[in-house]
């Protein structure tokens, strides 16, 4: 299964639950919105709902993962750096809240994807053991696993075999053809910008309708007062 594919199906699975508590009611508002953006190919704005719902209810499994998932790029082999650390926290935090086994499994799945281009193949390779074991039928991820495994061997030994070498350059122009078609299909797609920055815009927003909501509560006061002055009058 492509990532592009993979993002979209997990951001429309996580929409329905069959328990829902009063507590994260927010939390699932905000969730529905940022998928509804994000389909809509509004990743930025989709960030924004995200980071809302995770500041509604930090335990929400769905708007942990859909928030980190939100903050991959159309190029998704070249997560920033600065990115890396916070999308794999939010993976996993999201995986060990979840409950079921299928969606528990892709976090972990993506988790191993951001570890994979980061190169850190030995940690990737545990996050797509974790993934198997809860759906061991995604080919995907064990497709992943096994290129991790060859290619940590590979970095172990000092140098590839040129039939591995062959079989990576495959791998690699097969996946490079899969973020070109990907990347054709986002081009009116605007790039994703990072939690800090969703948080920054939040605040913005949220500073211009407490300053809104003053002016017109400011309005309704003088709007009041005339009132009382022509009533006297």
């Amino acid at each position: 299964m492509k990532l592009s594919k993979l993002i979209l199906i997990l951001i429309i699975t996580f929409i329905g639950t069959a328990t829902v508590s009063a507590d994260n009611r927010q939390s699932r508002k905000h969730i529905r919105k940022g998928n509804t953006l994000f389909r809509s190919d509004k990743r930025k704005e989709a960030l924004v709902d995200y980071v809302k719902a995770v500041r509604a209810d930090t335990t929400n499994a769905r708007a942990l993962y859909n928030l980190s998932t939100s903050m991959f790029p159309a190029a998704w082999r070249n997560v920033q750096e600065n990115q890396r650390d916070t999308m794999i926290n939010y993976f996993k935090a999201a995986a060990q809240q979840e409950a079921n086994p299928y969606r528990k499994a892709q976090a972990y799945h993506n988790m191993g994807v951001v570890l994979q281009g980061a190169h850190d193949f030995k940690n990737a390779i545990e996050a797509y053991k974790e993934a198997l074991r809860n759906n061991p039928n995604d080919d995907e991820t064990r497709y992943n696993l096994v290129l991790c495994q060859r290619q940590l061997k590979n970095d172990g030994n000092g140098g590839q075999s040129q039939q591995q070498q062959q079989q990576d350059e495959q791998d690699q122009q097969q996946q490079q053809q899969e973020q070109e078609q990907q990347q054709q299909q986002q081009q009116q797609q605007e790039p994703p910008m990072s939690k800090e920055n969703a948080e920054q815009l939040l605040n913005a927003a949220m500073q211009q309708e407490k300053q809104t909501q003053q002016r017109m509560q400011e309005a309704k006061q003088q709007q009041s007062k005339r009132r009382r002055i022509e009533k006297n009058w």
